[in-house]
């Protein structure tokens, strides 16, 4: 049930034909607390040997000291039978205290994986998985495994065991009863086995749609202005009912199989335990059984009713924590496609001047079928700035992100003096290219960690200058200054204030490459003039890649890039543009062109008869069509 590649989450409400294949592949966790585990197991068998020696000790009792009325033999045997008790409670206050403790340490160690590698996985990735299906997986599975693996696992070796060495030991009291007992786990296997299976459906059922509904819940959250704007409260509301009455009947049913099932567990040996006690007294009455060994037999063979009780809920654990396993593993199945090549070098910061070349570049997005990009040839000299202008839907900020591999290119390459892209180190690589985005991401940190976030390391004055050259010093104003914590999205703050801070972070970086993906584009005039009168200064001194929409902007390049349907039409300066590209002039005016780019890679006229070209469009994963910038 792994996913692909870069895939969405596979195998929903699927039932693999191995279900506990992916539990057992958790087992690495264990292997660090396998000596705790050992100490847990021996901790829990002296505890069950010290319950079953409770009952023989009763035999002696009855048959010997009951027996001849002896006061004395009496007591000691009943202290003995206190100190066993006292002894078994111990050993069970320290295998809990234990198992505690390691059961948790395996959930951090699994949590810290899933979340570092969530880290790896390239922004196709996240683009096809909803976020609260991966929130749901490192939070609720993980509790569930945490469950398996401290109490389910444990209790379901030693019910084995006890229930093994109960039914010999009740053999060898008395053969006939011994093998009735032993007779009664076929049903209960029977019982066991299909309750597994359809548990486990149920299992993998309900916990993808606990994963829709916390999907649905951030969605909320996240577009609570939009919700309200558009007064659509009552229709969201409504899809939410919907899933969480889904995720209802769901558990519903799942409660009502768990039900049934402990049910028919519990009358299998309730009857197998009315035969023996009316059999057993046909015994005593008979000579061939002993009243003592009557009560010793009765007495252990209650022993076994817990096990039996317990054995509905340890499966649905353990069906549970298959599902989860099966839940996590799509994850961790899934292979990173950005990473290191295996010779990639490490580029110091001194040593690079900034040339940045596209060569035959051409992407396309996972599962479609036509490209965003196709044969991108574009070259960026050292310290100089250049703006990607193009209708929206052209692919500039899809080229933008492949700067920093946010995706890889499919053919071609993209170098940066002379070194591909994929040959350098992606730690290397992203501390030479810095991006500010249209729409900035801030976290739920202070103001002062989301500036710093790529140069940890910054001093005071760098990061007061950033602020300065963003016109970002607001900041100061904020009720802590730049201790100030923002809220979740930083959507205390207004588009511009985000943009802003989104701006002074990258320049903070002092990066050798420079990709500014629109980012003044939710400044107001006077504020933008400022930002940009500064930007001048910076630009000088690196390599600028930038999507510029506004004139204003475009002024700040050195030339300008035309991207057509996926292509470059058109490279050179602003007026030369101007005054010789009509596609260029009708982009950024309200004429419309009468004649397509005079360039030599302009792209070749489409046959005759081929409709007109509707207004591009980056398709998105699963074939509904996404508007790209």
């Amino acid at each position: 049930m792994a996913a692909g590649s870069d895939g969405g989450p596979a195998g929903r409400g699927e039932v693999g034909r191995h279900s506990l294949r992916n539990l057992w592949r958790l087992r690495r966790y264990l292997r660090p607390h396998a000596a705790q585990f050992a100490w847990l197991m021996l901790a829990g068998f002296a505890a069950t040997g010290a319950g079953i020696a409770v009952p023989l000790l009763a035999q002696q009792v009855v048959d010997g000291p009951v027996a001849r009325r002896d006061l004395a033999g009496l007591f000691q045997l009943a202290g003995l039978a206190l100190l066993v008790g006292l002894v078994e409670a111990v050993l069970i206050f320290i295998r809990r205290w234990v198992q505690s403790s390691s059961s948790l340490e395996m959930e951090a160690a699994i949590r810290d994986d899933v979340y570092a590698h969530l880290q790896r996985l390239p922004a196709s990735f996240h683009d096809r998985w909803p976020s609260g299906q991966l929130l749901s997986r490192i939070t609720s599975d993980l509790s569930v495994l945490r469950r398996f693996l401290s109490f389910g696992l444990l209790f379901l070796v030693l019910n084995l065991v006890t229930y093994l060495v109960v039914v010999v030991l009740l053999i060898r009291l008395h053969p006939a009863l011994g093998l009735l007992v032993a007779a009664s786990a076929v049903p209960l296997f029977l019982i066991a086995r299909r309750f597994g299976r359809h548990y486990h459906a149920a299992s993998r059922r309900m916990q993808d749609q606990q994963g829709d509904v916390a999907t649905l819940v951030e969605e909320t959250a996240q577009g609570l202005r939009t919700m309200k704007a558009y007064g659509r409260g009552p229709q969201l509301t409504e899809r939410f009912v919907a899933s969480t009455r889904a995720l209802h009947d769901t558990g519903v049913d799942k409660g009502r199989l768990l039900a049934r099932t402990s049910a028919k567990l519990d009358l299998v040996p309730n009857l197998t335990l009315g035969i023996v006690l009316v059999a057993g007294t046909a015994a005593v009455a008979g000579g061939s059984l002993t009243i003592g060994e009557l009560v010793a037999f009765v007495s252990l063979q209650l022993m076994l009713i817990w096990p039996v009780q317990s054995l509905g809920w340890i499966i649905a654990n353990g069906q549970e924590a298959a599902t989860a396993a099966d839940r996590i593993q799509e994850v961790l199945d899934t292979s990173p496609s950005i990473v290191d090549a295996p010779a990639a070098v490490t580029l110091p910061r001194s040593a690079v001047r900034g040339h940045l070349r596209f060569e035959g570049v051409t992407f396309r997005y996972p599962g479609s079928a036509t490209p965003v990009l196709r044969g991108v040839d574009l070259t960026v000299e050292p310290g100089e700035t250049l703006a990607v202008v193009g209708a929206t839907g052209s692919g500039k900020s899809t080229l933008l992100s492949l700067v920093s591999r946010l995706h890889d290119v499919d053919t071609g390459r993209i170098t940066l003096d002379g070194h591909d892209l994929r040959d350098l180190r992606l730690a290397s690589l992203r501390r030479l290219v810095a991006v500010a985005f249209e729409d900035p991401t801030l976290f739920s940190m202070s103001v002062w960690e989301n500036l710093t976030l790529g140069r940890p390391d910054a001093g005071s004055d760098e990061v007061r200058a950033a602020l300065a050259l963003a016109q970002a010093e607001f900041a100061d104003d904020l009720p802590w200054g730049l201790r100030t914590r923002l809220g979740e999205q930083g959507l205390s703050l207004s588009g511009g204030q985000r943009q802003r801070l989104a701006l002074a972070r990258a320049v903070l970086v002092r990066p050798a490459v420079l990709v500014l993906d629109d980012p003044l584009s939710a400044l107001d005039v006077h504020t933008e003039a400022a930002v940009e009168a500064a930007l001048k200064q910076v630009l000088r001194n690196m390599t600028a890649l930038l999507v510029a929409h506004r004139p204003s902007t475009i002024a700040l390049a050195d030339r300008v890039a035309l991207l057509q349907h996926g292509r470059i039409t058109a490279v050179g300066t602003h007026p030369e543009l101007l005054a010789t590209v009509p596609a260029y002039r009708a982009l950024l005016t309200a004429e419309p062109a009468t004649a397509p780019p005079a360039t030599a890679s302009a792209a070749a006229p489409p046959p005759a008869g081929t409709p007109a070209p509707r207004t591009p469009v980056d398709p998105a994963p699963d074939g509904v069509p996404l508007v790209r910038s």
